[in-house]
């Protein structure tokens, strides 16, 4: 990632703190709200506006600066080995997904059959991973990055395949809370290309939303998974009907 990039997602953290919004932004600036969501998109902005929003946050700009420089220091990614240990033990998984989607202490114990001493144990775990530091009181610190993820064909993402395959997709889709999309046509290998970035994006703007309404209580949120998947692909029945390819 670029640092105009990196310093951009510092800065939003600080809008999101201090409860400003992209409409601000733009009254500061003397420009349309779809221009600021535009310029934090493309992730291009001059050092004039960088500045001025500073001013705007009462920050300084060697402030932000040392946010974005903490932030990459924050853990982005677990080892093979890290991982594996999370996913053989299912309650130290079910703890970690908890705290990683900002779970408090009392909020574990209270919406799952685990004791004070169970959570706990789980806890001081995932602090001798790094993923979290306990402080006193139970309270707990995140100590990863805003683009910690999973790794790639890793442990825990092969155990949500698993479950996905099996559980995820047996619903109708049909609730409020539910959404299926299913997006199938032609494109080139630069079209394909451009897609991925468009659901990087999207990915970014769900961690966003979470980020910007995890200051609700925990009784106003629920659980929501979204599956971004892309490849090319077609149906087993159609494959039984397509010729072979020519060698090339």
């Amino acid at each position: 990632m670029s640092q105009t990039g990196s310093l951009l997602d510092a800065l939003k953290r600080q809008l999101r703190a201090q409860g400003k919004t992209y409409a601000d932004v733009a009254q500061w600036l003397g420009l349309s709200e779809a221009s600021v969501k535009r310029m934090f998109a493309e992730r291009h902005v001059t050092l004039a506006r960088l500045e001025c929003m500073c001013e705007r946050l009462d920050i300084e700009f060697a402030e932000l600066v040392h946010a974005m420089q903490a932030d990459e220091r924050r853990l982005q990614e677990l080892t093979q080995a890290q991982e594996q240990s999370i996913a053989d033990d299912h309650e130290l998984f079910l703890v970690a997904v908890c705290v990683l989607n900002g779970y408090s202490f009392a909020d574990i114990h209270r919406q799952y059959q685990l004791s004070e001493a169970e959570c706990t144990r789980q806890l001081l775990k995932l602090e001798r991973l790094a993923l979290i530091e306990l402080l006193p009181g139970n309270r707990i610190r995140r100590r990863v990055a805003p683009n910690f993820r999973w790794r790639p064909g890793g442990p825990i993402q092969q155990f949500f395949q698993q479950y996905i395959a099996n559980e995820f997709f047996r619903s109708r889709f049909d609730s409020e809370s539910e959404k299926l999309l299913v997006l199938n046509g032609l494109l080139s290998r630069a079209g394909n290309d451009e897609w991925q970035q468009i659901m990087q994006r999207l990915a970014k703007e769900f961690h966003e939303l979470c980020q910007r309404e995890s200051a609700l209580p925990i009784t106003q949120r629920f659980g929501t998974t979204s599956v971004l998947a892309v490849r090319q692909w077609q149906h087993g029945l159609f494959k039984d009907y397509a010729r072979e390819s020519p060698q090339k």
